[in-house]
């Protein structure tokens, strides 16, 4: 592990209270970063908040309550940051997401619209708040991260909302690569695979039984896997970057 790859780095982890993004917290300030971590969950956000390494060089973590599919909370959070930081955030990882699984046949509109307003409107909302502040004060680079899904290009029976809005988030990340490139900043996409998470924790076990089979290496993911990869892609290591989804799958639904 490149124990200090992000020291002195401005980090915003959105959906920071638990799962993946409460992994990419703590792995970032392993590394030296200072982290926002936000989440729609105060009690999840301060929970994750007080399990960060606090001991390299000018650290210091806050937590925020966000819910990222109002731009007007995300506003907030930005101001926030910049009020206690005298910067913004020059690395961003959107990990917040939600399921409401149903059939296409039995799915209730309102299912379908919450799902893509927090996934795909709030990875939007989130990206532009971010890059806006960025290229508004002249910062030199940034990287900004969104968690997609391996749903997202294969789907899966009884996502369709989900599968949508994490195809979509591929499609904002790329364009968002193109047109933000000239800034010195960067936007990947994360497409983890059968990881054990609260989200996952739902799945029947019969259900999980099945899906460990179709992994070729045999097992599901741990959330530090997941955030390993978003390390990476948030410091210089992959600075000639920019567009890609890493899938993070242990070889799920390879092409």
């Amino acid at each position: 592990m490149a124990a200090t790859r992000l020291i002195s780095r401005l980090t915003l982890v959105t959906g920071g209270g638990s799962g993946i993004g409460r992994a990419v917290c703590q792995r970032l300030a392993s590394e030296g970063a200072s982290v926002v971590v936000a989440d729609i969950s105060e009690e999840s956000a301060n929970e994750t908040l007080g399990n960060l390494s606090t001991d390299l060089r000018g650290q210091g973590h806050m937590a925020a309550v966000v819910d990222v599919s109002s731009k007007e909370s995300i506003k907030k959070l930005v101001t926030s940051i910049q009020a206690r930081y005298f910067q913004p955030p020059s690395v961003c990882v959107n990990a917040a997401g939600i399921t409401q699984d149903d059939f296409l046949l039995s799915m209730e509109e309102d299912h379908f619209d919450k799902v893509i307003q927090v996934n795909l409107k709030g990875s939007f909302l989130v990206t532009q708040a971010v890059a806006q502040a960025l290229v508004a004060c002249g910062a030199p680079k940034g990287s900004i991260i969104t968690v997609g899904s391996i749903v997202g290009k294969v789907g899966n029976i009884g996502q369709v909302n989900y599968a949508a809005s994490k195809s979509g988030v591929e499609g904002l990340t790329r364009t968002a690569a193109k047109e933000l490139s000239r800034f010195g900043i960067r936007c990947n996409c994360v497409l983890p695979g059968f990881i054990s998470t609260p989200m996952t924790d739902k799945v029947p076990e019969k259900v999980i039984y099945k899906m460990k089979s179709l992994v070729p290496m045999g097992r599901m993911g741990e959330p530090a896997e997941v955030a390993d990869v978003c390390a990476f892609l948030a410091s210089d290591d992959s600075r000639y970057i920019t567009g890609v989804s890493l899938e993070v799958t242990g070889g799920l639904f390879m092409g």
